[in-house]
């Protein structure tokens, strides 16, 4: 009973210390939002984003207040957006974006997991390529008429839609469009009276590798190490 109890708290714990992740990472997003365009939802997209995406995770309301009135504050950190590039093992493509307010700490953090997870960073565009920029946008499917949406939203940038699942076994539906488009994507489906589950970019690989389950278990320990990065906001690669 004791064993059983223990392994339930660890998983306890680890859905709690993955929660945090997400809510700081949130956080971060609603204080670049705010430098970037104040703190009137209504009239900062990228905010509404953020909040919009803070709902989707049930992040407390009082919590989002919270990140937006620190964010207005004059002592509020002053986070800059980095990407990073680099290789896993087995050859699989890295992207990495973080969100820091010091740069220097961030890459060196950076480069020791690469490095002590078998794979190496590397310069500016040396992955990029093999990626495409999206906006990705997550809706239910309640209600919605797919193929008349779909329609709707070509003659607003979109560049493919489809049936996914979430994180909790939900069903979903995925439009993608070139992230040039984002904003009129946004816009189209606010028209429409849709507020999708989330908003926001993603990189999307189009050079794929699919590799043996233990090699891809070395590749997917490095990527769990980058995002357990408190100044990681996003980690994409080209792993299938």
């Amino acid at each position: 009973m004791g064993r059983i109890f223990e392994v339930r708290k660890h998983t306890m714990f680890a859905r709690w210390d993955r929660m945090a992740k997400q809510f700081a990472r949130i956080a971060k997003d609603i204080n670049m939002a705010v430098k970037a365009g104040g703190a009137d939802v209504n009239s900062n997209p990228a905010l509404r984003r953020a909040v919009q995406n803070s709902r989707a995770l049930n992040m407390p309301k009082d919590k989002v207040e919270a990140a937006i009135k620190r964010a207005s504050g004059k002592d509020a950190a002053a986070y800059e957006t980095i990407i990073y590039e680099g290789y896993a093992p087995h050859g699989v493509a890295v992207i990495v974006e973080a969100a820091t307010d010091n740069a220097t700490r961030t890459v060196a953090q950076v480069r020791t997991i690469f490095s002590k997870n078998g794979g190496n960073l590397g310069t500016a565009g040396s992955v990029a390529f093999q990626f495409k920029k999206m906006g990705v946008f997550r809706l239910k499917p309640d209600g919605i008429d797919h193929d008349d949406l779909e329609l709707y939203l070509i003659d607003h940038g979109l560049d493919e839609m489809g049936d996914s699942v979430g994180e909790k076994g939900e069903p979903q539906i995925v439009a993608r469009c070139d992230f040039a488009e984002f904003g009129h994507m946004q816009e189209a489906l606010e028209k429409r009276g849709i507020q999708p589950i989330s908003a926001a970019h993603e990189y999307i690989c189009t050079t794929p590798v699919e590799l043996p389950e233990a090699q891809a278990n070395e590749v997917l320990e490095l990527v769990d190490q980058l995002e357990q990065n408190d100044d990681v906001q996003n980690v994409y690669h080209s792993l299938i």
